[in-house]
């Protein structure tokens, strides 16, 4: 981790492209110059896991936190139980216990992503709070006559996601309607309880943000700050962080480390290009010279495999990467698949197409027509008897051949291959 001055951070992030708008930005400078701050960043556990959506955030965060400043990392437990509004429709109530719940998964989530090695030496680790520690003992009277008047709803109407309902049918609830206010008492509170004096937010939250500025300055008088990201996209118009099978999570158990590693990997080329310095932490000259060989080589995926490499080992640490890596090469014939774990394996051959056999097993002209290599049996034997099908990553020379007991891989798979790049998976069922 590359440490920044406090003088260098804002230029820095600007580089990246991970400023869309801040408040005072001559005033933040001198702040940040004054000496260490704290700042925060909030999430709402509207699911058991952060996706890569939520990255761009933690990324801002690592960069402030280099520059030897004090993240504090909120998940809102209070807040999670309201949702902020969203432009089309109102948002699900989830159970008390099940926003708990994900308020510690989360929690979990982030923990890799802030905390500091031991030689990381005067840098500081981050502070955890839960918004439902305030809110959730504040009355309705208090929360009417301590908080509620300083905010005018002329200015509440004003936020977008707020005045897009209000115009549709569905309407707006006063729950939902009242989010911001919540959010903007959490930087109050986190002000009073942390001297917390910056918040960082995608820029959809920049007038939650700037309420959030206001109501400290009419509560205490301080004058604190606020910064945006910028909304990631796709080139090609699509939501930045889905895949044809969802939402790439950062919980290994919703997306593999295999999954996420090759979510980065398959990026489209202009993708990874404007996405590289945003997530890359490495040198500035660096990020360019990458950019420049993706141009010139676009074959290599060079944008993308630093990509993969850097985000894997950031979310899920380095053995998770080098699982991920091997299993890429050995689907391909490259690398040995007695090395990789069951997990691994299963997730990889999972997410290139995998079927399910019972005890009687098919051979393997059969398997490759039913696993979609080929389109029919007599395709089957043909690309047999051609020299271009595999099992285990050994040339099949017989495709009436049924797979014995010892050809099953940790977990109970099968991997076949056609030619260099087709590859599905078989699983023996109970």
């Amino acid at each position: 981790m590359t440490t920044l001055s406090d003088a260098g951070v804002i230029d820095d992030l600007h580089r990246r492209g991970l400023i869309a708008q801040s408040t005072d930005e001559e005033a933040l400078r001198a702040h940040l110059a004054e000496g260490p701050i704290a700042f925060y960043c909030g999430v709402d556990p509207t699911a058991p896991s952060l996706h890569v959506g939520h990255l761009v955030q933690y990324m801002v965060m690592r960069a402030l936190q280099r520059a030897g400043h004090q993240p504090v990392v909120l998940v809102g437990g209070a807040t999670g139980l309201i949702g902020d509004p969203r432009p089309t429709a109102e948002r699900q109530l989830n159970d008390p216990e099940v926003v708990a719940g994900w308020v510690a998964s989360i929690r979990r989530q982030v923990a890799p992503l802030l905390e500091l090695p031991a030689e990381a030496d005067g840098l500081k680790g981050p502070i955890y709070v839960d918004n439902l520690d305030w809110t959730g003992p504040l009355s309705a009277i208090d929360f009417l006559r301590d908080i509620g008047k300083h905010f005018r709803v002329s200015q509440m109407l004003a936020k977008e996601a707020v005045s897009a309902r209000l115009n549709s049918e569905a309407g707006i609830s006063y729950t939902e309607f009242s989010y911001q206010i919540l959010q903007a008492n959490d930087y109050r509170e986190l002000h009073r309880r942390h001297g917390v004096t910056l918040q960082t937010g995608g820029s959809d939250q920049w007038g939650n943000l700037t309420a959030g500025i206001d109501l400290v300055r009419r509560t205490s008088g301080a004058r604190v700050h606020a910064l945006s990201t910028p909304l990631v996209t796709k080139s090609d118009g699509t939501k930045f962080g889905k895949t044809e099978g969802g939402a790439v999570w950062l919980d290994p158990s919703l997306t593999s480390p295999y999954a996420f590693f090759q979510f980065w990997l398959n990026a489209d080329d202009a993708d990874a290009r404007s996405w590289l310095p945003l997530y890359s932490e490495r040198p500035a000259e660096e990020v360019e010279a990458l950019i420049a060989e993706s141009i010139e080589r676009p074959a290599a995926r060079t944008a993308q495999r630093a990509l993969a490499e850097e985000l894997t080992r950031l979310v899920h640490g380095e053995e998770q990467l080098r699982q991920a890596e091997a299993a890429g090469r050995a689907l391909f014939g490259r690398d040995d698949l007695a090395a990789l774990d069951a997990a691994t394996l299963g997730a990889a051959l999972q997410e290139a197409g995998s079927v399910t056999v019972g005890e009687e097993v098919p051979t393997v002209a059969q398997l490759l027509q039913q696993t979609g290599l080929v389109g029919s049996l007599s395709e089957a034997r043909r690309t047999v008897k051609e020299g271009g099908a595999y099992l285990n990553n050994e040339r099949v020379t017989d495709g009436e051949v049924v797979p014995g007991d010892g050809a099953w891989l940790p977990g109970g798979w099968l991997v076949l291959r056609r030619g260099k790049r087709a590859v599905a998976g078989v699983r023996r069922g109970a």
